[in-house]
């Protein structure tokens, strides 16, 4: 006998070659491009060879799905590479500023100021009156002062870079005094030491995690002390014996000492929420009470609160901005010209007091009755949909504002719940839509919140509700 014969086949060498299996992509219904194709060709195939690699995980079953799965694997990873990104979902979470769902979105006229920005030229960086160069942020800094009552104001790309660029201008190779209690981790674990590390100062913690009092930041201030920051708890709550130094505290002490005071203040919004009806919404929230107190500078997100697109806006007295604007860090971290049409779009419509170019805040101040009514009529036609698959009901609850904006606030809400036998399969089904739906799993309860569908949105939803497991 051949001893050859007795020599178990390595079955790696019978998956499909990048040319079999993209010509089988490429005859698939359903447009794949030639370079998506042999992209994901390739990808597949190394997965299906790694997944062989180790001959004692070479069972007939395992070989035999592995090679199966090759061709739809393919499939998917190549869709994934043509599909728009970010591609649009429909939110309905009842989350207002969702992070994962690109928190704010843009009103009608924001959105026209980006697509009118990126369409063509335009005067980014040119003086139309002089014919020479210009101030690439134009009017918008005059607009966010005036918002803000802040001598002057700044904008760049996010609020993490506004918060490097303070710490880099004020206190480069120096000492800045923080509470224990705010040194925060945001999403993707940057750290607020970590920041500070990279702008080049060094930190002094000063409290303990829970109590910190202005006697700590006194006794820590010396000789070299550039700055004391104080940092919003933007994802986290302390509750129990705790006690923290307000800004106006802390201001005194800045000016008494002569050291200027940052605020860190993460999400702001430049509406006096409080006065248009929602009674309970944090005042520490609103940056011109903020920038009220006489510190030197509040640093916030413009894709959170506000509104807007992702930005960072520092707003406070005009000798730091201006030392802002001046540092070379400025240019690294500045707003695109599509960030820039947006923003300013977003604070005409707040100067104007045209809420309802402001989605994020129509969705803050929909009053609980009207919300009410509209997750009535929303459930009848969700039932029809589902043709009696699932036990619909309307039913009160809460949702967080999310964006890491408001920690233990949380808005009251009227969602849809929908309840059955194969509830994760709905789940997996919607997210799998045409237009993806996201909704809230909660145990055994799929709760849908109308608060933050936008228009079109609830069509969208019954479409792919209708053909649901």
């Amino acid at each position: 006998m051949d001893p050859r014969s007795r020599v178990n086949p390595d079955p790696r060498s019978e998956l499909p070659s990048v040319t079999q299996l993209v010509k089988q992509l490429l005859a698939m219904k359903g447009e794949i491009s030639e370079w998506a194709a042999r992209a994901a060709a390739r990808a597949a195939i190394d997965e299906a060879r790694h997944q062989l690699a180790d001959p004692a995980r070479r069972d007939d079953g395992r070989v035999a799905a592995v090679k199966a799965a090759v061709e739809s694997r393919a499939r998917v990873l190549a869709e994934r590479l043509i599909a728009p990104q970010p591609r649009r979902v429909v939110n309905a979470t009842g989350v207002v500023l969702h992070t994962n769902l690109g928190r704010a979105p843009l009103g009608r006229v924001a959105a026209a100021a980006v697509a009118d920005a990126a369409a063509g030229y335009s005067d980014l960086e040119l003086d139309l009156e002089t014919g020479r160069r210009g101030n690439r942020l134009g009017s918008l800094c005059d607009k966010l002062a005036l918002l803000s009552g802040a001598e002057a104001a700044y904008a760049c790309n996010n609020n993490a870079a506004a918060v490097l660029l303070a710490l880099n201008t004020l206190a480069r190779g120096r000492e800045v005094i923080v509470s224990r209690g705010e040194l925060v981790e945001i999403g993707g674990s940057f750290r607020i030491p970590d920041v500070m590390e990279r702008a080049g100062v060094r930190l002094v913690e000063v409290g303990s995690t829970n109590r910190t009092h202005l006697r700590d930041y006194e006794r820590a201030i010396g000789p070299d002390t550039a700055l004391l920051l104080k940092v919003h708890r933007s994802n986290f709550e302390q509750k129990g014996f705790v006690a923290e130094v307000d800004l106006p505290d802390l201001v005194g002490l800045g000016a008494a000492r002569g050291i200027p005071v940052v605020e860190d203040l993460g999400s702001g919004t430049l509406v006096d929420l409080r006065a248009r009806g929602l009674a309970a919404f944090p005042a520490e929230a609103h940056a011109p009470s903020r920038v009220a107190t006489g510190v030197d500078l509040v640093c916030f997100s413009g894709d959170k609160l506000l509104g807007g697109p992702q930005a960072g806006l520092l707003t406070g007295k005009a000798p730091v901005v201006e030392a802002l604007r001046t540092n070379p860090l400025a240019r690294a971290l500045r707003l695109d010209k599509l960030g820039i049409a947006a923003l300013g779009a977003t604070l005409t419509a707040l100067l104007d007091d045209d809420l309802s170019e402001i989605p994020v805040l129509n969705q803050l101040l929909l009053p609980l009755a009207e919300l009410e009514a509209r997750a009535g009529a929303l459930a009848e036609r969700i039932q029809k949909a589902t043709d009696g698959r699932y036990e619909v009901s309307v039913e009160a609850t809460t949702a967080p504002v999310g964006g890491g904006s408001l920690p233990g606030f949380e808005l009251q809400t009227t969602a849809i719940a929908l309840r059955g036998a194969k509830l994760n399969a709905l789940n997996t089904h919607l997210r799998g839509a045409p237009t993806p739906i996201i909704a809230r799993q909660k145990d055994e309860t799929l709760l849908i919140d109308p608060r933050t569908l936008l228009e079109g949105d609830s069509e969208a939803l019954l479409e792919a509700l209708k053909t649901a497991p």
